[in-house]
């Protein structure tokens, strides 16, 4: 019911505890490279579409 599963609200997260996933975020948002593999494919995407289209449409 209301896609919950067991949790039932409640979750815990030793990497947000210690502090990983705050840190992994800082890196990348200072450094502008992200961590996540959907964020790399993302940013690789972007630059590939660029070139060809930059090259196309002289962007």
């Amino acid at each position: 019911m209301f896609g919950f599963g067991k949790k039932l609200g409640i979750s815990f997260s030793l990497k947000r505890l210690v502090g990983i996933t705050g840190l992994k975020s800082s890196i990348a948002h200072k450094t502008g490279i992200p961590l996540t593999k959907g964020g790399v494919e993302r940013k690789v995407g972007r630059g590939i579409i660029r070139t060809v289209f930059g090259k196309i449409f002289n962007w």
